[in-house]
């Protein structure tokens, strides 16, 4: 009996061209792509990779197999999908993955409109890091997953996901009350590099994000401090020890001596739903898009409301 997860091993392989390749696209260790091949070849009793100069390359084996791989990983997904759609309605379980704050500003909303609507449908939610959520969809350890990228650095997807997009995410500068900058009505990047930044810890894609933007500035980042949650460093702004970027979605309430500001040249992060695209026939996976988005049309429309009731940026979102 061929595992399917070293069939898909063998698939990326092919389509990517090597092994550090394939391990990208699936968001694993080139490590774990080797051990799969290896335990592949020894379950056909085949050669299925060869070296090739400083590369690799299939071999005529291996090129037959991946050819059949790729058929047999697309039948699966359809026949999961074919089964759900013929009983017409969602049912059973629907594994979800999110980063923090789609997890806090979408699915409180989203969760109870599918558990009301849709009683036989199981959702289980975990929260994760963007990558996490990409690699959990590749892998089909999750169904459906909120992820988010930067308005100046796209997060690169595999082939093989279909996406939705949710929402563009408004960003604001946070800082202390007291700072000379906290009463404008905007802000410049460039007029805070003298600051000490609060980031997301180190090798976080919202942290690279944060160094690519600053430096693309003409700023140098001074980071005081790494916190990953936006509640945590909003204390910190607090406290008065640095300041930070403060996406809107999920903030919830701004507390006492913190003021945000909006940057003149909007820094917005859009959030979308990504999925397998073989699954797109898949009933559950269709709700829960669907109540995703009628929840990230509620942020808008709160959002905005806010701002044009007191023509400062609002309180909520981001994260």
């Amino acid at each position: 009996m061929l595992n399917l997860d070293r069939l898909r091993a063998l698939s990326a392989i092919a389509r990517h061209g090597s092994v550090s390749a394939a391990a990208e696209g699936l968001h694993v260790t080139t490590s774990a792509v080797s051990q799969q091949i290896a335990k592949l070849e020894r379950e056909t009793g085949q050669q299925l990779l060869a070296k090739n100069g400083r590369g690799i390359r299939l071999t005529d084996a291996g090129r037959l197999l991946a050819d059949h791989a790729a058929r047999i990983l697309s039948q699966v997904e359809l026949a999961q999908a074919e089964l759900e759609a013929h009983r017409g309605r969602p049912v059973g379980e629907l594994r979800m993955g999110a980063f923090p704050t789609a997890v806090r500003g979408l699915f409180p909303t989203a969760l109870a409109a599918l558990r009301a609507e849709h009683p036989k449908l199981r959702p289980r939610l975990h929260e994760m890091e963007p990558d996490d959520s990409v690699r959990g969809v590749v892998r089909g350890d999750l169904d459906v997953a909120v992820v988010l990228d930067w308005y100046n650095r796209p997060l690169s997807l595999p082939d093989g996901l279909a996406k939705a997009p949710l929402l563009d995410d408004p960003s604001d500068v946070a800082m202390p009350s007291d700072h000379p900058l906290a009463g404008r009505q905007f802000v410049e990047l460039e007029e805070f590099a003298d600051d000490e930044w609060i980031s997301w810890p180190r090798a976080e894609f919202c942290h690279d994000w944060l160094m690519f933007t600053l430096r693309s500035k003409g700023v140098e980042p001074r980071i005081a401090h790494m916190a990953e949650e936006h509640q945590t460093q909003l204390a910190l702004i607090a406290a008065g020890v640095g300041i930070a970027v403060s996406p809107r979605l999920g903030r919830g309430p701004v507390p006492e001596g913190v003021s945000v500001v909006p940057v003149r040249h909007p820094m917005r992060r859009h959030v979308y739903a990504i999925w397998r695209a073989d699954a797109d026939r898949r009933p559950s996976i269709r709700a829960a898009v669907a109540e995703l988005r009628k929840a990230a049309e509620a942020v808008d429309a709160v959002d905005a409301g806010r701002a044009m009731g007191d023509g400062q940026p609002p309180s909520g979102g981001g994260g």
